[in-house]
């Protein structure tokens, strides 16, 4: 490749006299003459101290430019923005986070197509700055890297952020005093780095590299770590590599990619934000993906990983038998991955993986397909009266795969948490939380706070929950999410009254609201929408332009 192909985007911005003003700025930035003929590649960096997932990438995007500096091309630094899951969790707030998935697509893709750069690698850190980093690089389909930030070392005796929910739930019942409080609080949270068990941001990052985007185990490192800088000087290399071989997203973002990056998420036991987020990213790459694929799917890929909420371990326990790759040559070995797909080493997937080695010998952390944690997917896509067109469940079995119970009816999260931590949720309930979806929120919020407290409670075997909105990837219990279409449609939950009977079925798949089809259709008839006080900025935005969480709460 030529140094003009190389430079397919930068040389219509700095080549020829006419573009001297543009020249003349870029030397105020430190550009000097040489780099004016070097490939331009764009760091994009989600470092901000809004909160400890992200507070180092600064210094990781600064490796990642030694990196594209010592393959021979030009770095340029931008940032984008970054909001906090765990602090605005259970708040108004948190309206905002779906949000900024759009925010930081919709600002990567802009930064990067208005300055012309040739390539890019991008840094995320908390749970919406990866599919929102993805979702960026596939529209832009330029040669491109995306390093995650890595996960938090563990807090005191293995504690993280949801240590923290819970003991919300357990001082509630009296369990745990103010001092025993405080405690947990002070030490869950030792730096920086994402949250600590397999909860969305290790499963966005884990599902990223099984796409192809991330280099090997870049998934698996901790924030803090030799081996995380690394990773970022190398990704640099890496897309200076791409820009020589003209590799570019589209040709690793494949629906078998896709397929992949499924087969990983369930075999890791991962967040059902991963739902949401694959259906958004696999449409930014044009990439057909529905939520049949992740029942046809998880038919045949088992729960290996016993990794927290649900399981014991946390996600630095895995790095240290040896990261994701072990994992996927498993998952290779037994047919379950396309290992032909491309990767942004410029190896097929097999290839990479041809010298990696099992895990060690006595680790319990991953399991073998002899003794799985669950046969088939957590991950349940659930149809009926009460979701016609999806809902998603996370059902690990150890909660069950039945529950009929009773309806307890809340119009918000705030409500309903109220309602948990001053005892009034008796066994047998099914908690219903809504106009918490895209549009009725608006901003699909996570349910973390509810989730905590009903386990805090000591209520998670006997109270199941089903929602709108969405669940953190540190929920767990007999929960039900994405419920669509949701309240603020019309849709039927929007119908549901205290008392009604409600059964969700993970075996048959099915959520069904006990009443008959003509009471369906009085309580239909006689709905109205509920009005709503945001009628400017971002959020009354966003709710007009977003899509069913079906097909992955998009804005374009």
């Amino acid at each position: 490749m030529t140094g003009s192909n190389q430079r397919r985007f930068s040389r219509l911005v700095v080549d020829g006299a006419e573009r001297s003003p543009n020249r003349a700025m870029l030397r105020a930035v430190g550009f000097s003459d040489a780099d004016f003929s070097r490939p331009q590649i764009g760091v994009a960096s989600t470092w901000s101290m809004v909160t400890p997932c992200n507070m180092h990438i600064n210094e990781l995007a600064q490796a990642a430019g030694e990196g594209v500096r010592a393959a021979g091309g030009r770095d340029v630094l931008f940032n984008t923005i970054t909001v906090s899951d765990g602090i605005s969790m259970g708040t108004p707030g948190m309206r905002y986070s779906l949000v900024s998935r759009e925010v930081i697509a919709d600002s990567i893709e802009t930064v990067a197509g208005a300055q012309g750069f040739d390539g890019i690698v991008a840094i995320g850190g908390c749970d919406k700055n990866m599919p929102g980093c993805l979702m960026a690089l596939a529209r832009l389909d330029r040669p491109a890297v995306f390093v995650y930030g890595g996960t938090i070392q563990p807090g005191a005796k293995r504690r993280d952020i949801v240590s923290v929910f819970e003991a919300v739930g357990r001082h509630a019942s009296g369990d745990l005093d103010e001092r025993g409080l405080a405690e947990i609080e002070r030490t869950a949270i030792p730096g920086a780095g994402s949250c600590g068990g397999m909860y969305t941001a290790n499963t966005m990052a884990s599902a990223i590299e099984a796409l192809g985007m991330s280099l090997p185990n870049s998934s698996a490192q901790e924030a803090v770590s030799d081996a995380k800088r690394i990773d970022c000087i190398q990704a640099g290399q890496a897309v200076m590599q791409l820009l020589e071989q003209e590799l570019r997203p589209s040709a690793i973002l494949t629906r078998e990619a896709f397929e992949n990056a499924i087969t990983v998420v369930i075999a890791l036991g991962g967040s059902t934000n991963a739902v949401l987020h694959l259906l958004a990213m696999a449409r930014a790459a044009r990439v057909p993906l529905t939520l049949d694929d992740f029942t046809r799917i998880g038919k045949r890929v088992p729960v290996l990983a016993d990794l927290k909420p649900s399981g014991k371990y946390l996600m630095s326990e895995l790095v240290a038998i040896g990261g994701l790759t072990p994992l996927l040559r498993m998952l290779l070995d037994k047919g379950l991955l396309h290992g032909e797909c491309l990767t942004v080493t410029g190896r097929m997937v097999a290839e990479n993986l041809a010298a990696v080695s099992s895990y060690p010998p006595g680790q319990d952390v991953v399991r073998g397909f002899d003794n799985p944690i669950k046969a088939d997917s957590h991950l349940v896509i659930l149809h009926g009266n009460l979701a016609p067109t999806g809902a998603v469940a996370k059902i690990t079995g150890k909660e069950g795969t039945r529950f009929t119970g009773s309806a307890r009816v809340f119009d918000s999260e705030e409500i309903c948490l109220q309602a948990i931590l001053d005892g009034r949720i008796e066994r047998g309930d099914v908690i219903v939380i809504r106009y918490e979806g895209p549009k009725g929120g608006p901003g699909m919020r996570e349910m973390l706070a509810p989730t905590s407290a009903i386990m805090g409670r000591g209520l998670g075997d006997s109270v199941a929950l089903i929602t709108d909105g969405r669940f953190s990837g540190g929920s767990h219990g007999f929960v039900v999410g994405h419920v669509t279409p949701e309240a603020a449609v019309g849709g039927p939950i929007a119908l549901v009254r205290d008392g009604d009977g409600i059964t969700i079925d993970a075996e048959t798949r099915e959520i069904r609201l006990n009443i008959s089809e003509a009471e369906l259709e009085n309580r239909r008839n006689a709905w109205c929408a509920p009005k709503s006080d945001i009628v400017q900025g971002v959020l009354a935005k966003y709710r007009r332009l977003v899509g069913s969480a079906a097909e992955g709460a998009v804005t374009d």
